[in-house]
């Protein structure tokens, strides 16, 4: 961490306008919790995100940020803005949770844990920045730069960083964006750094069909199927940069007592490294086609050949943001001053998109403590002290990247 981080932070740390800020984080904080509440028991699976968005703009609303819209693919933003002439920040997270529409929602309290599918990841950070606008706004905190807020759409797996693709690439903001910090999950003491890269695909083995006993004899698609996966279940992958794999997701066939006539498996790719992503890829995909070739030959196909249906169904870039940057470093050193040891780690968040395109760009946590993402017991903890100490550091993370007037 470099001196000139450390001090920027200590400096505004210091100040009696921070000291407003948190001060405002600490009273608010019951508002902080009914605001992850309500968010919480809105559904929104990926690709049905709309009324969620649509109470969140409403919240977002009573907080006067300008140009406040929801852009074409469903993203909902608003400006900040800082004193004039300076550059823009972007601050975001993601609407989408995992679970299907009719989940039961609605939050358990116990003790200090709120539990409910979805808190955590990532409803709790909607309301952290809200509750850093609440701050910023009762402290009279000005900001060299514009930030940008946003509730953006398609984070989890089959929404592919739809939101953020669209943010990067169509959005009228495009072209202005510096910096860029997502806030997923409570944690604390990781920064993420490194965008894990992922291509997914489903592939579909056809073939003939036909009786299991009749027409025994004939090219089986899941024989093919079957050993596509055990030959990528054979390949090796460096440990770093950190590169995996997965068969993760079966289906097809018709009855038992048939030979199938389509069979299909999804498969996960991933790797802190584009060029790793790149080698396994290609080298999944001439597997397949080797598979493919030996069913082929070792059974008739008088009837008709195996041939497959490869459809590629997510596609996240890999990138990573230099630790020795100047917003990792303010982000290092404003979470080691309110007693955290942040590591850098490589993960799957929307800052995969503008690490990609080369702009500075990390996640952190909201602040708290949390387990048991993506499952139905899902659970974060809002103690208090700890949840203010948490999302004091990051907003702290915030003003010093935009930088206080």
């Amino acid at each position: 961490m470099s001196d000139h981080a450390a001090g920027e932070i200590r400096r505004i740390i210091d100040s009696p306008a921070f000291r407003g800020a948190r001060d405002t984080l600490e009273a608010e904080h019951d508002r902080t919790v009914q605001d992850i509440i309500t968010l919480t028991q809105i559904e929104a699976p990926s690709f049905q995100e709309a009324t969620r968005a649509a109470a969140f703009m409403e919240m977002a609303r009573a907080h006067g940020l300008e140009a406040l819209e929801t852009d074409a693919e469903g993203n909902v933003m608003g400006l900040r803005r800082g004193i004039g002439n300076g550059p823009l920040i972007c601050i975001a997270a993601h609407l989408d949770t995992v679970f299907p529409p009719g989940t039961n929602l609605t939050v358990r309290l116990e003790g200090t844990r709120l539990f409910a599918p979805g808190v955590g990841d990532d409803t709790r950070s909607l309301a952290v920045l809200l509750a850093w606008l609440r701050a910023m706004d009762a402290a009279a905190i000005r900001t060299r730069a514009d930030i940008l807020f946003v509730a953006d759409v398609g984070e989890e797996g089959p929404g592919d960083l739809r939101g953020m693709r669209y943010l990067f690439q169509q959005g009228r903001y495009k072209d202005r964006i510096s910096a860029f910090i997502t806030v997923d999950s409570p944690d604390m003491d990781r920064i993420a750094t490194g965008g894990v890269g992922s291509k997914r695909y489903r592939v579909t083995f056809n073939g003939p069909g036909g009786h299991s006993y009749g027409a025994f004899g004939l090219v089986n698609p899941m024989y093919a199927m079957a050993d596509a996966i055990a030959r990528l279940g054979r390949v090796q992958v460096p440990v770093r940069p950190k590169t995996t794999y997965s068969a993760s997701v079966t289906g097809g066939g018709t009855s038992i007592n048939s030979i199938p006539n389509s069979v299909w498996t999804d498969f996960d790719l991933r790797s802190e490294a584009p060029e790793e992503l790149d080698r396994l890829e290609r080298e999944f995909l001439g597997l397949v086609r080797d598979a493919v070739d030996a069913e082929n030959a070792a059974r008739s196909t008088r009837n008709g050949a195996v041939t497959t249906d490869i459809v590629k169904i997510g596609d996240r870039p890999a990138g990573h943001t230099d630790e020795s940057c100047e917003l990792v470093q303010l982000a290092q050193a404003a979470l080691e001053a309110h007693g955290f040891a942040p590591k850098f780690e490589a993960s799957s968040t929307d800052a995969n998109i503008p690490m990609s395109l080369g702009i500075p760009a990390i996640k952190i946590g909201s602040g708290g403590t949390g387990g048991r993402g993506h499952s139905l017991e899902e659970w974060i903890d809002v103690e208090p002290e700890a949840s203010v100490r948490g999302m004091t550091a990051g907003l702290a993370t915030v003003l010093a990247v935009a930088g206080v007037a």
